[in-house]
């Protein structure tokens, strides 16, 4: 213990004590390679533009890379050749609080404290008032069950939300992302416990709550990812393919197989009818 806390930052750390400023949220990944370690290789060339306002899946096999983008967009480690840019800033050029302020996250496992809803919504953005953590609730399609709960929105969640659905923990994680309005939205398999109806409607309200919002979506579910303006398909590193998901199953490559293995029929092709 005495060795973590006596070691020092990262010359980055030091070095990078200027906030980024206010953001439109154009996101770009120009070139980036990154390992955790010298002989393991994630990312290779990898290249990626996310426009503002759009919303972006991410899809691939496991360890294809997809939590690694996520955690170098979040500015928790730097790339090892490349540059991960904001609106044209790279983000190596400022504080990472800075950076990871102006970018709402929700993971697939949410972390919720043992108090109540209205609280742990509001940890979101600490000022917030009671109508904005409820207006926040709603879009995230968690005011109905908050409601229906002994208590309302005063009601305990227990240690870590175990009072809870794992959908009731991924909705409640929405709703504390949507309070600060960050220009970026980062969803990594947070809606996984979510039926496909309830899903549905929450991406829709998250969409019509604030449509110049970039999205990044990453997800196991093809049914989710379909949803999305564009999907990038990941393999070896790289984005193999990049498209909506008629134009990706169109071309009959990478994903028009990753497809039918996660779904176990045969793509019907757009425009295709089968005899």
């Amino acid at each position: 213990m005495a060795e973590v806390l006596d070691s020092e930052p990262s010359a980055r750390e030091r070095r990078a004590t200027s906030s980024l400023p206010k953001v439109d949220g154009l996101v770009e990944f120009r070139g980036v390679h990154f390992g955790y370690s010298a002989d393991r290789s994630v990312l290779r060339d990898f290249n990626l533009s996310i426009r503002q306002g759009e919303t972006l899946a991410l899809v691939g096999a496991s360890g294809a890379g997809k939590t690694t983008v996520v955690s170098l967009l979040l500015a928790y480690y730097d790339p090892d050749a490349g540059a991960v840019c904001i609106d044209g800033h790279d983000l190596r050029d400022f504080d990472p609080p800075s950076v990871r302020r102006q970018i709402a996250a929700v993971l697939q496992e949410p972390m919720l404290f043992q108090t109540s809803v209205r609280e742990n919504i509001r940890y979101g953005r600490l000022e917030a008032t009671d109508a904005e953590v409820e207006a926040a609730a709603v879009a995230a399609g968690a005011d109905t069950f908050v409601r229906g709960m002994a208590q309302g929105y005063e009601t305990p969640v227990g240690p870590r939300g175990t009072m809870l659905s794992g959908g009731q923990r991924q909705r409640l994680a929405i709703a504390r992302a949507l309070l600060p309005d960050a220009p970026i939205l980062v969803l990594d398999e947070a809606t996984s416990a979510l039926d496909p109806v309830t899903e549905s409607a929450v991406l829709a309200a998250l969409r019509a709550r604030k449509p110049d919002r970039t999205t990044l979506l990453v997800t196991h579910r093809l049914s989710t990812a379909r949803r999305a303006d564009r999907i990038a398909l990941l393999s070896g590193g790289r984005v193999a393919e990049l498209g909506t998901h008629e134009e990706l199953l169109g071309s009959r490559g990478l994903y028009y197989r990753f497809y039918a293995e996660r779904t176990g029929a045969e793509p019907e092709l757009p425009g295709v009818a089968r005899g």
